[in-house]
């Protein structure tokens, strides 16, 4: 019982990890800890409300790995000082250090010790997991490669949405995707020189280089968000994040690229199915944040866009046919917004060849058994069907087929 009285006293005076306590699971665990060692009525409630709580919330029965998580996730004055390279200061080490050795006694809590500190209890109670762990050699070396593992949210998730909030500073917050799209490099058939391009980009980037501002356009369908997505799936453990926002938070831009500046971690900022009207007021918020190249704008930031038009802008011949004394130079504005990205890759509608290509190649990832005739006929049935062929009809075919195939199974 001294043992428990002692930890619980501990963490009550915790300093660089105190923002611990705005956790729900973890304010279960210190109410279930004082009950014991004050002895009240309702320690057995308590006990119950935080196994409830790892169970629901913390959707495990892992106390350790769940502390662990929490823990190494953390964003404190010692991260604020590691992301941006300078020496912690020594008083603010040893307080970390000191909470870190009371934090992982802690997390090394198992139901058996909690439960001797009750003198009656009934024969059984649930048990969790727990083991003995580190947190403190464990947590500087996460501050030694913040670089590769990044803090706060952005260690947790490696892919976000933008979206504007009135009650944000900012005016944006930042929402993780819990489950985001796994799709991978290795599954995206064709268009290996289109990728290859972006690639070596985003390495620049990752090597603290000068990397450029990318447009992928082309005919829908054929694979240019998806390469984006697996390109920052692929190097996530290497330090890269992708924030996906929409053309009605382009003027959000300049403050996000403040937000991020100081951070770690390498980003890309993803603008799907960019495109805009004629005298759109989000056209020029882009183009300001284009200016320039990356490098002088934001070292740790490029924007990766995808559209349908080459020019990104919707042009009518209307508009060709302006009243404006000047309007070949307003047309030449207009149309120059694509030329401030730094590379622009050309995504084509599949030849014949290629499209086949990419419908043996996903039939051999569904494990779909189809003699190559047959699959050629139907997949050239479909692309008719869905006016023209591309990567996703392929894809939509290949489901289909399977689908199938299990119903008959």
């Amino acid at each position: 019982m001294e043992t428990l009285k002692r930890l619980d006293q501990k963490l009550d005076v915790l300093s660089v990890f105190s923002a611990i306590g705005q956790d729900t699971v973890w304010r279960s665990f210190r109410q279930c800890l004082y009950g014991i060692t004050a002895g009240t009525d309702d320690a057995l409630e308590r006990y119950g409300n935080f196994l409830g709580a790892l169970y629901n919330l913390g959707h495990t029965d892992n106390w350790t790995e769940y502390v662990k998580k929490l823990v190494l996730s953390m964003e404190t004055p010692c991260s604020w000082f590691a992301s941006r390279g300078q020496e912690i200061p020594a008083y603010m080490e040893e307080a970390a250090r000191q909470d870190l050795r009371t934090l992982s006694e802690a997390a090394a809590m198992t139901a058996e010790r909690m439960q001797a500190g009750m003198p009656e209890h009934p024969a059984f109670l649930p048990h969790w997991q727990a083991d003995a762990i580190d947190l403190e050699a464990l947590y500087f070396e996460r501050l030694a490669n913040v670089q590769q593992y990044g803090f706060g949210i952005y260690a947790n998730y490696r892919m976000f949405r933008m979206e504007q909030s009135e009650r944000e500073p900012d005016g944006f917050l930042l929402k993780p995707v819990k489950y985001p799209d796994a799709v991978s490099v290795e599954d995206l058939i064709g268009y290996e020189l289109q990728r290859k391009q972006v690639i070596e980009n985003t390495k620049a980037l990752l090597r603290g280089r000068k990397a450029a501002n990318v447009l992928l356009y082309g005919d829908a369908g054929t694979g240019k968000s998806a390469s984006v997505k697996a390109i920052a799936n692929a190097y996530a453990d290497r330090g890269l994040r992708l924030i996906e926002l929409g053309k009605e938070e382009l003027h959000l831009l300049p403050k996000l690229l403040d937000l991020l500046s100081s951070n770690p971690l390498k980003f890309i900022l993803f603008i799907d199915d960019l495109s805009f009207q004629d005298n759109d007021d989000d056209f020029s918020a882009l183009k300001a944040v284009l200016e320039g190249s990356v490098a002088a704008r934001s070292h740790n930031t490029v924007i990766y866009a995808t559209s349908n038009r080459r020019h990104i802008v919707r042009e009518t011949f209307s508009a060709r046919e302006g009243d404006e004394v000047h309007r070949q130079d307003t047309m030449q504005e207009t149309i120059s917004l694509s030329e401030r990205f730094g590379i622009k890759v050309y995504f084509e509608k599949p030849k014949k060849d290629l499209y086949l290509e990419i419908v043996y190649g996903l039939a051999q990832q569904y494990g779909l058994s189809m003699d190559r005739e047959t699959l050629a006929l139907e997949a050239k049935r479909f692309a008719l069907r869905k006016s023209g062929r591309s990567a996703r009809a392929a894809r939509q075919l290949i489901e289909q087929l399977s689908a199938s195939v299990e119903d008959k199974e």
